[in-house]
């Protein structure tokens, strides 16, 4: 079969709010989308096929867009953190991903907590405590580092299922949560969070032994997680219980 062979002239179409394509020879050889979060930061990405396409893109959606723009890129990506940097981002901060353990020999996690607390296991959560867990979570964050560093999981207002979250209760207080996604091929870990008066105390490592174990118990014999370059306690954390990075994802920005 001959290759396909296209002439270079691109030409882009702004098809719907947020959505670009660029077409060649009358062929779609590149898209581009936008999404913002709910801290109003807009993020950016773009699918193409050649530079010249992602070129072309780039230039008809930054002309359009208010900065400061995001995108996130597998730092193993080359080719396209370079396309990226060539479009003026810079590199804002890294993300670790790691696979975890779930076997308690490897951990060394236990199903021992700390004195007055108890680990609600999934789904048994009460969804009324469970979302003003939530809401305090969100408000503690406000109010101290603010939302540019956190997970996207904690940003996103969408409907809170106690099937995913293991909960954390002191003195009939709920004070932690761990959320899990099962849908994936490895269970991933999308957020740990612990309220601000009730850390260093072990809170989050009696998350993690229960949903590890959890998880072992069902047969799977790892979990995934993502945690910021930045946050040293949860990269400790991590990797204490014998966690192993995989890879890393970077955030670019353009001001």
């Amino acid at each position: 079969m001959k290759p396909v062979e296209f002439s270079n002239v691109v030409l882009v179409s702004h098809i719907a709010p947020g959505q670009w394509h660029a077409l060649e020879d009358d062929l779609v050889v590149g898209r581009g989308a936008t999404s913002r979060r709910p801290d109003g930061r807009m993020f950016v990405s773009i699918d193409a096929w050649h530079d010249a396409a992602f070129d072309r893109l780039a230039e008809a959606m930054l002309a359009a867009l208010p900065r400061p723009l995001h995108t996130m890129v597998d730092e193993a990506e080359l080719d396209l953190t370079a396309r990226w940097q060539r479009a003026g981002f810079t590199v804002r901060r890294r993300e670790w991903e790691y696979a975890v353990p779930t076997d308690p020999r490897a951990t060394g996690l236990d199903s021992a907590r700390p004195a007055g607390v108890t680990v609600v296991a999934f789904g048994r959560a009460e969804e009324t405590r469970l979302r003003a867990l939530d809401r305090t979570i969100r408000d503690e964050i406000e109010a101290g580092p603010g939302w540019p560093d956190m997970p996207a999981e904690i940003l996103a207002n969408s409907v809170l299922d106690p099937s995913k979250y293991a909960v954390a209760a002191r003195s009939g207080r709920y004070v932690g949560l761990l959320r899990v996604a099962t849908a994936t091929r490895r269970p991933r870990i999308g957020l740990i969070a612990v309220r601000a008066g009730s850390r260093r105390r072990g809170i989050a490592r009696a998350l993690l032994a229960h949903t590890l174990g959890a998880l072992h118990n069902i047969g799977k014999e790892a979990a995934s997680a993502e945690v910021t370059e930045s946050n040293v306690a949860a990269t400790a954390l991590f990797e204490g219980i014998g966690a192993r990075r995989t890879g890393s994802n970077l955030e670019l920005v353009l001001r």
